[in-house]
């Protein structure tokens, strides 16, 4: 991989509304300079999650360019090519993805989703939390990989034990 490669990183979800969009604009800012973060999803719900973008907004990431999108966008000519597809939900990882140009490495980064989760204000605010906890996360242990030192394999299975991490929210629903 070369030295100063900005590596494009698309984030994957079915609604593209929450977690994939947290996950963007997470990586946007952490792996800035080194990475190039987007998201889609494969039916997306047309607008972003109000959670989200306050709690974005509460974390001092910008906000305006975010849209539910669909992975469409991402699979036709003239589209980024991506170095890295993670998929951040159960349903999106089980569906036929596009064939991405380039052959980017892949991973499965399942977490909760927020958008499904109901309760009060207050219960889904936290729930909301602890995914975006979860993904950001994920996503400075990503960050911080030596990408040029590792082989494929080798890499392969560092994104993967990422995606093993906990999946559970601490967040008491009682």
């Amino acid at each position: 991989m070369a030295p100063d490669k900005v590596y494009n990183v698309l984030f994957l979800c079915t609604g593209n509304s929450a977690r994939s969009i947290m996950a963007e604009a997470i990586l946007q800012r952490e792996g800035q300079g080194r990475f190039r973060a987007f998201s889609a999803g494969s039916r997306p719900r047309g607008e972003v999650a109000g959670e989200a973008l306050t709690l974005l907004a509460r974390n001092t990431l910008p906000t305006g360019h975010l849209r539910s999108k669909s992975w469409d966008e991402f699979a036709k000519d003239g589209a980024p090519v991506m170095d890295f597809v993670f998929t951040v939900c159960d349903d999106a990882a089980g569906e036929v993805c596009p064939v991405w140009p380039g052959q980017p490495m892949t991973a499965h980064w399942g977490v909760p989703d927020p958008v499904s989760f109901v309760a009060d204000a207050k219960q889904r605010a936290l729930f909301f939390a602890d995914v975006y906890r979860m993904l950001a996360n994920r996503i400075s242990i990503f960050c911080a990989l030596p990408l040029r030192s590792l082989d494929r394999l080798a890499l392969q299975k560092r994104l993967d034990a990422i995606g093993a991490m906990e999946k559970t929210p601490d967040v008491d629903v009682a």
